[in-house]
């Protein structure tokens, strides 16, 4: 897990290299012809890369995106009216049958289809109209790590070329080197401070959301913490009940317009004794954890989960567990 989290820079680069035609050509069929709606399917991981997407797409394109409960296809065979409608899969394996088949559906009913997925001549990748490869190379971790950051990365250069944004596109092309300083940076703080964890709060907002419910995930399946994310807003209501002296939460402030309130929030929860861990930027006044910059503010969090991943895999490790082997877990799941 640790190699290939820390191989994702160079995962970033050789992405980067690829494909720039296909995806211009993406961008500009979306220009020509607006789809009527967009949808993303995906599980796991790749559900949080999609979620991304989405926020993108949605705050900077204006276009709302909607996160497919896939048993509508695969159970309840709704049939879902699908003109003018683009599809986004996002899968490591392509395998799983309960994205193939609403891709498959989706494309035989005359929507556009895209998937991004790191297995050349999967069965999604052979469902899908329009399909990019991650570039990953092969991911033997069971926890995915390189693949998830090239699943982001997908996206945002997608958002790219549709809006036809040159600073985006032109901070797409430095995220190597800042991928670089993001996975040289020490979390060392967090691992102290949750090796005794059995419960921890994940926050995010705005498109570092997406990075909380990555995060979580990886607390629950290598560490064995029952681990929840939760929006900077949403935690405000019910879940603020669970709070008392010494509750653990990781908040994750990169830079936009989300940080401010998630800043508070931060100072607010050490107000009421928790244990916060904040990352954020160098500078921010209480962070203990150092967010690496972009050269576009809504990169920051691609750069933030570089950072990330190899603390919980040493967090792991302190907790006498194997991030290599978790419990129950298998690559590939196979859901219908």
């Amino acid at each position: 897990m640790l190699e290939e989290a820390l191989s994702a820079p160079q995962v970033v680069a050789r992405q980067l290299a690829a494909d720039q035609d296909a995806y211009a050509r993406l961008g500009q069929a979306l220009r020509d012809k607006p789809p009527t709606g967009l949808l993303t399917i995906a599980r796991g991981s790749s559900d949080h890369a999609a979620h991304y997407m989405a926020y993108l797409v949605m705050a900077r394109l204006g276009r709302l995106v909607t996160s497919l409960p896939m048993s509508l296809i695969t159970l309840y065979h709704s049939q879902i009216e699908s003109r003018g409608l683009v599809s986004l899969a996002f899968s490591q394996s392509g395998q799983s049958p309960d994205l193939v088949s609403p891709t498959r559906y989706f494309r035989e009913a005359g929507a556009r289809t895209v998937a991004f997925v790191n297995a050349a001549g999967s069965p999604l990748a052979d469902a899908a109209e329009h399909v990019f490869a991650l570039h990953a190379g092969p991911e033997q971790s069971v926890a995915a790590t390189k693949s998830y950051i090239a699943q982001l990365l997908a996206g945002a250069r997608v958002v790219a070329a549709w809006q036809g944004d040159e600073d985006l596109a032109a901070a797409l092309q430095q995220l190597p080197q800042a991928m670089e300083r993001a996975a040289a940076l020490r979390w060392d703080a967090a691992v102290d401070a949750l090796v005794g964890a059995d419960k921890l709060f994940v926050i995010g907002r705005g498109t570092s959301l997406p990075i909380a419910l990555e995060a979580a995930l990886k607390f629950k399946e290598t560490c064995g913490i029952q681990a929840e994310a939760f929006s900077g807003a949403e935690v405000k209501h019910g879940p603020m009940a669970l709070v008392e002296e010494g509750y653990p939460l990781l908040v994750f402030a990169p830079r936009g317009p989300a940080q401010a309130g998630l800043l508070a929030l931060a100072e607010e929860m050490r107000g009421r004794g928790a244990r916060v861990l904040l990352a954020a930027p160098e500078g921010t006044p209480g962070a203990e954890l150092q967010l690496a910059c972009t050269g576009n503010e809504d990169l920051d969090p691609i750069a933030a989960v570089q950072s990330f991943y190899p603390m919980v895999e040493a967090l792991a490790r302190a907790r006498g567990l194997n991030p290599d082997q978790p419990r129950h877990l298998a690559k590939v799941t196979k859901t219908h």
